[in-house]
Parts: C-alpha cells; structure tokens; sequence
C-alpha cells in the first residue's frame, strides 16, 4: 500500500483548502482511511475518517463543521476539504490507512501511511 498526500500551502485565516490522498496497492473497500496532523513536539491528531466501503465519516471535535473528508472510488483517492481556517489548524497533515480499524481516531490502529503535506495558516 503506498499513500501519496498534496494540497498542502500557505492560506490565510479563515480561508480554505483541499488536501488530497492517492491510494495504491490492494483494493480499499474494506480499508478505514484517515487524516491526522502533527506539530513539533506534540502527538499525532486525529483530524478525520471514512469507512471505504461506505463513506462514513467521522471528525474531531477540533474540525467538526469545517471540514469534510470523502472518497473517490474510481480515482482510489480520499480528500480533506478544510473550510474556516484557523492559525491551530498550522500542522503537517498526514494520510493513513487502515486494513482492519480498532479505534479509528488513534494512530496506532492504522497500518500504512503517506508523507505528510505541510498547512500553514496565517493569522
């Protein structure tokens, strides 16, 4: 399984952005597929989820009515579309996948995961 995270940059608070995840390797339908950010010194965070199979999604309470996590069956590709930024949002932002998921908002219950693509908000 190989992860390839973009759509990382530089916006301005309140503004938006569209990470995107291509996925390769088996077929996802049963995968969990996830994103989490990090920041110098800190844990991995759980941002967002989707169950593959059938879109169903879940958030951190961080994101929760500003972002929306989805997939794309035909282009085997998960995006987070992050709206109302915020200068805590400023983090490297990680895809992740999950063959079999425990607690699909811990780090350790995913299997594989990409580069991180880097989001920076101005305040």
């Amino acid at each position: 399984v190989q992860l390839q995270a973009s759509g990382g940059g530089l916006v301005q608070t309140g503004g938006s952005l569209r990470l995107s995840c291509t996925a390769s390797g088996p077929p996802f339908s049963g995968y969990v597929m996830g994103w989490f950010r990090q920041t110098p010194g800190k844990d991995r965070e759980f941002v967002a989820r989707i169950k593959w199979s059938n879109g169903n999604a879940y958030y951190a309470d961080s994101v929760k009515g500003r972002f929306i996590i989805s997939r794309d069956n035909a282009r085997n590709t998960v995006s987070l579309q992050m709206n109302g930024l915020k200068h805590k949002d400023t983090a490297l932002y990680y895809c992740a996948a999950a063959s079999r998921i425990g607690q699909s908002d811990v780090a350790s219950s995913y299997d594989y995961w990409g580069q991180g693509t880097l989001v920076t908000v101005s305040s």
